[in-house]
């Protein structure tokens, strides 16, 4: 479990990005990170440690551009090694940041993969650095010439999922050109975009929880379909298509039960609304296995699940 953030904007990011982590701090507390681009080059900075405490003025002021991601982790994978902290950076092709959400269950095949085939080293644990050197390759793979386009990301991205097992929500840039987002084939991790139709032109932001959009002054669009790619040039021209042969929505039912925040909506469902649903079936198999009286109290174990519980208790 993870926060990732992605934003193309017509004005500097650093503090929209710096907000919405801290609107995303309850999908992980364990680092943080940010990367922004200001024309070819990035600029980043990331450490173990709450949102507050990892960045300070001299970092923030560091962090130039129009565009950029964020990620605040939960380590399932790897281990708590500040050098595991996201986003993860690659020089070639092109230059690319990238931040994930989720857990790969082929890591080690691709692992080896990378390093007998593709001539790629890992050199962390983690297993979003390994997918971000399996879309680096694809890219690579992909690219004729010393442009990069839509449709390239594109059969990248789809070439990823023919190569990838497992759950992945993942906001990248490439350098210089613009911010790109995908999801598994099955949306097991969530992701949604939303737009800001400023004087100068739409922006962008991509985040895992709608409530990071709208506290940020962003319309909620729609959520990233299982298999999809959205790419957002640096001008603010959107592109999408579906990358994955069979795609099907099958989210993470844990979403709902602990990680989200109950005023965020995933794939159209509000997460507040599921957990008294929940409530409520509890209810009736508690009616059925339980006499009138015989419970004395209910206790949300954990805190999350304290809408479910009223609904209990009612």
């Amino acid at each position: 479990m993870c926060g990732i953030v992605g934003v193309v904007s017509h004005h500097p990011v650093n503090q929209l990005l710096y907000d919405a982590l801290l609107l995303l701090q309850h999908r992980g507390q364990d680092a943080a990170g940010i990367a922004t681009n200001h024309s070819s080059m990035f600029s980043m900075h990331k450490a173990n440690g709450l949102v507050r405490d990892v960045f300070r003025t001299r970092n923030m002021r560091s962090l130039q551009g129009n565009s950029g991601i964020a990620h605040c982790r939960y380590p399932t994978a790897g281990s708590s090694s500040e050098e595991e902290a996201q986003p993860f950076y690659v020089n070639a092709p092109f230059g690319i940041t990238l931040a994930h959400n989720g857990n790969l269950t082929n890591q080690a095949e691709l692992k080896l993969e990378l390093f007998r085939n593709d001539r790629r080293h890992i050199n962390t644990d983690s297993d979003s650095e390994v997918l971000l050197n399996v879309l680096a390759h694809e890219i690579q793979e992909a690219t004729t010439g010393f442009n990069i386009d839509p449709d390239t990301l594109f059969n990248a991205v789809a070439a990823v999922h023919r190569r990838v097992r497992g759950a992945y929500a993942v906001v990248a840039q490439v350098a210089g050109h613009g911010l790109l987002a995908f999801r598994d084939p099955f949306g097991i991790r969530p992701l949604c975009i939303g737009i800001n139709e400023s004087d100068k032109g739409n922006e962008y932001l991509v985040a895992s929880e709608s409530v990071a959009l709208e506290g940020m002054g962003f319309r909620f669009l729609r959520d990233i379909a299982p298999g999809e790619a959205v790419f957002i040039d640096n001008d603010g021209g959107m592109y999408q298509r579906q990358c994955a042969d069979n795609p099907s929505l099958n989210p993470c039912a844990f979403e709902y039960v602990y990680l989200a925040r109950p005023d965020s909506i995933l794939d159209g469902a509000s997460v507040y609304a599921t957990r008294l649903k929940m409530g409520e079936y509890l209810a009736d198999k508690v009616r059925a296995q339980f006499q009138h009286g015989e419970i004395d109290v209910v206790m949300p174990i954990p805190d999350s699940s304290r809408p479910a519980a009223i609904q209990l208790a009612l």
